[in-house]
């Protein structure tokens, strides 16, 4: 584990004073309660400060970065930055999953790819470097792994909306389709397809099919843009 801390350390680009605080920021509610010797507590109490100070950090970038922006397109923005698919999005650049001390059942289940997880150790990490180094230390982090891709991680708050609009100012017919679903009925997994003109164009997966369907939204959208880059 200490090695394991030590590259995430490296991939992150802080160093703990505290590294206790850094270990709780990967150790979910089902690792812990596993634990009867040397408990670790999870990241849910943390995650809980990394989110507020996420809040704050992205408001003051869009405030500064976006001068002439209206209030109600500030917070629809801010929503689209720090929302659980652009938060896992982030986590999974980052290989957090990786890194995770989960419980047997959440191990068997996929949790270390799962985007409510990760994007909550996102998170936490934030929460444990601001009580281990201050607010400009987690300012650091945020800008340098949350808001350093504001076009590609910003789309994810309705990813289907901003497709449709691609689509529309090119006449093109859009349409989605469930093609998996898999999973105890608790726990269900989706998998869709979006199709452009009956051309498959992006495939995703979620815990519903509303996620699924704006997970492949995405990936069509970052196709489309990688071809018009090409052009």
């Amino acid at each position: 584990m200490k090695y394991d801390l030590e590259e995430l350390q490296n991939r992150i680009g802080y160093s703990f004073h505290d590294v206790g605080l850094l270990e709780q920021a990967v150790t979910h509610s089902s690792y812990a309660n596993e634990r009867t010797i040397r408990r670790i507590p999870d990241y849910e109490r943390i995650e809980f400060l990394g989110d507020a100070v996420l809040e704050t950090v992205s408001s003051e970038f869009i405030f500064r970065e976006h001068t002439s922006m209206s209030e109600g397109n500030m917070t629809k923005l801010r929503a689209s930055l720090v929302c659980e698919p652009a938060l896992a999005y982030c986590a999974r650049k980052l290989e957090l999953g990786r890194f995770l001390n989960l419980g047997k059942g959440e191990e068997r289940c996929g949790g270390r790819e799962r985007d409510s997880i990760i994007a909550d150790v996102m998170e936490a990490i934030t929460g444990a470097i601001y009580l281990d180094g201050g607010m400009e230390q987690a300012k650091a982090f945020i800008l340098g792994h949350i808001l350093n891709d504001v076009e590609n991680s910003g789309i994810f708050y309705d990813s289907k909306s901003t497709l449709q609009e691609m689509i529309q100012r090119t006449g093109g017919v859009l349409r989605y389709e469930l093609i998996d679903e898999s999973g105890p009925e608790h726990d269900k997994t989706f998998t869709a397809r979006v199709l452009i003109d009956d051309i498959p164009r992006g495939v995703g997966s979620g815990h519903n099919k509303k996620q699924a369907e704006q997970k492949a939204a995405y990936e069509a959208i970052v196709a489309l843009r990688k071809a018009e880059k090409k052009q």
